[in-house]
Formats: structure tokens, sequence, C-alpha cells
């Protein structure tokens, strides 16, 4: 398998996967549409992409790109997909199109031309809520939070008896819960992938990526990853605003760790026909990170904005249980999060970023997305 082709291969992650798969003696094609809300309205090659990459500008929507991109390859890595929690729930068919009808388009073209491996990326979102443990100790999953809690800014998952519920590491043995149009359709990415390579013989790996961050993030993008949206912010000296009370614990994992990850997916015959979560295994508050950003970009007087409202398709807490990938895979996060966020911090430097964050919040507002 030394031929590989990333669908969306030059944004954030798979320009990075790319980087790591040419170290290890790859021949790396990506397949992208290089589509404005990432890469701005230029339509140009990322300068960060690898000039041993060799790029297929198309859409994974077009049969004919995708098969022009496949010839010749002998794994697939997909990562083309329309990402974002509140605007998939008001760009319903964009999401529909790009994420679903993508894979479709892809696995109908692999069928006709079936590769070794198909690594897909798939979602902690899918999750909804993660694991939780209650007073007595026993690991439970849990419903939605209900809009009268919501509106009286309950924020805490509770039990039956209304005792605070603890949140624990979420293995890849808990149900989906779909909370919103983005985690919808990333299951269903992952799960035609299994089906398909269950059905016509191609091995598939899918891999629930955490909250990844680093360079190469799109931060004039106010739907990418919550730290590139903190730093859009702190880089117009503007307050990161944080929904709820900033207590929700996520897993932020660097973006180099997620690289490796997928690579080891790729390389290790028994992840064949597996799922696996790809995170740090340790839970961070949205409150303290977005506070620690400002402190490695020199801005620490700016205090985060917590505005005490919930968007439609957030969840309060969700973080890995990597046990599975460390046993199966052999991954191990290796970026300590002061290691990566200062490197991040040294990257934004140079960076410039449009801040379209009390845009994007007014689009949610205005659609009744925000309680």
């Amino acid at each position: 398998m030394r031929h590989v082709l990333i669908t969306g291969g030059a944004g954030f992650i798979g320009s990075h996967l790319a980087d790591e798969l040419l170290r290890h003696g790859y021949k790396v094609r990506v397949l992208d549409c290089l589509v404005e809300q990432v890469h701005g309205p230029d339509g140009k090659r990322p300068a960060y992409l690898d000039p041993q990459v060799e790029l297929v500008v198309g859409d994974v929507c077009d049969r004919e790109a995708v098969d022009r991109a496949l010839q010749g390859v002998d794994a697939v890595f997909h990562f083309a997909a329309a990402v974002g929690v509140g605007q998939s729930m008001y760009e319903i068919a964009h999401y529909t199109r790009v994420n679903n009808l993508g894979t479709a388009v892809l696995l109908e073209a692999l069928i006709a031309r079936p590769v070794q491996r198909l690594v897909v990326a798939s979602s902690m979102s899918l999750y909804g809520e993660g694991l939780y443990r209650d007073v007595a100790g026993r690991t439970r999953e849990t419903g939605e939070r209900t809009l009268e809690q919501l509106k009286a800014a309950d924020w805490e998952l509770k039990d039956e008896q209304g005792k605070a519920l603890e949140p624990v590491p979420t293995p890849e043995t808990k149900s989906p819960t779909l909370a919103s149009v983005y985690a919808l359709s990333k299951y269903d990415q992952e799960r035609m992938c299994m089906l398909a390579g269950r059905a016509y013989n191609f091995a598939t790996v899918a891999l629930r990526f955490f909250n990844a961050y680093g360079p190469r993030q799109a931060l004039s993008n106010p739907y990418t990853g919550v730290l590139a949206i903190f730093a859009s912010r702190l880089l117009n000296d503007s307050a990161p605003k944080i929904f709820e009370d900033g207590l929700q614990q996520r897993d932020f994992v660097s973006v180099y760790d997620i690289a490796r990850g997928c690579r080891l997916a790729l390389e290790t015959p028994q992840a064949a026909g597996e799922v696996f979560n790809l995170g740090s295994g340790r839970p961070q508050t949205v409150r303290a990170i977005a506070q620690r950003l400002a402190r490695v970009m020199g801005k620490e007087e700016i205090e985060p904005e917590i505005v005490g409202k919930y968007r439609v398709g957030d969840i309060r807490h969700c973080f890995a249980d990597i046990g599975k990938a460390r046993q199966v895979l052999g991954y191990e996060p290796q970026v300590t999060l002061d290691d990566g966020m200062g490197e991040l911090a040294a990257w934004l430097e140079g960076q410039a970023a449009v801040d379209k964050v009390s845009q994007a919040s007014a689009e949610l507002a205005a659609r009744g997305l925000t309680v």
C-alpha cells in the first residue's frame, strides 16, 4: 500500500496526514475541491501542502473526478466532509450532499476499482453525550437534556432522582446518540464505508476523531474546531465566546497524534473492520482551554465571554477512552497539551483571521438554534 489517496486532503488534518505518510515513504495524492469556507476565495493550492503531494482539484460528489483520483492507488483515506455542528442544522442539504452523497459516490467507485484499505474519518460527535457514572458507581448512557432544563441554565446531566452524573471516558462501544445533522452524516459515512468494505472485501477502518488542534486550521471559518474559533477571536483582540457556562468537557488532541494514528490504522492488519477513538484521553473544560490559549498568545487579559446559552446540537461532556487504539494500533498520544498549545501560538503569530464568529452566532439565533 505505497500509493495513497486522501479525499479532502488539502485541509487541516488531511495535509498533516499527507506529511506523515510522505515521511514514511508513501506516495500521496489528494482530491479536494478547495471550498471557499475553508481555503478562501482564490481557490489556490494551499502553500502548506507539500510539493510532493499530487493535487487533483475536484468534488467528491463528481464520479469522474473520483475515478481520476483513484487511478493507481492502493489505499484511500476518506476525509472529505462539510464540518460544523451549528451550520449543519440549517444547511442540511449541503451537509447531506457532501457527507452522505459524496461517500456514496466514492464507494460506488471503489466497488468498480477496489483498494487494499479504506480508512474513513468519523467523529466523536456521533456519540452525543459521552458515558457517565451515577452515584452508585454504575456506568450509564444518557438521553438529551430537556429544553426546560436548558432554559433554566441547568447544564449538567442528572439521574432520575435529580443527582448529578459524573462524566467518564467514552469507549467505542457506547451507542450513538445523534444530536445534529453533522453527527448523523458522519455516522452515515462511517457505516456506509464499513458496510461496503465488508460486502466487497476491501479492508475498512473507521476513526472517530476528537477535538483536533494545531497549525493550519482554517481561522476564518466560524464552524471549524473550537480552538481555531477562539484563536480567530483573540487575533482580533476579541473575547472567545463560550456557550453554556464553559465547564463542558472535551478531548483536545494534537493533529500530529491524529495523523500518526491514521497511519497506524493503515499499517495495522488487525485494524481491518474495526472502529477506533483517536483522542488524548484527557478531558479539559472549554473555559480552561480558552484561558490557556489566551495566555500562550500573550493575551491573558482577554477573558472568555460566557454567553450562558445552549446551541442546538451541542452536548455537555465527551472525552475519549483510547484503550482500544492503544491495544490494537499501538497508538499513544505524544504531544502534550503544553507543547501543542505552544506550537499553535507560535504559528498564530504569523496569521491573520477574518472574525466571522458574531455573524455565525447571529445566523444561529435568527433560526432559533440557540436557547
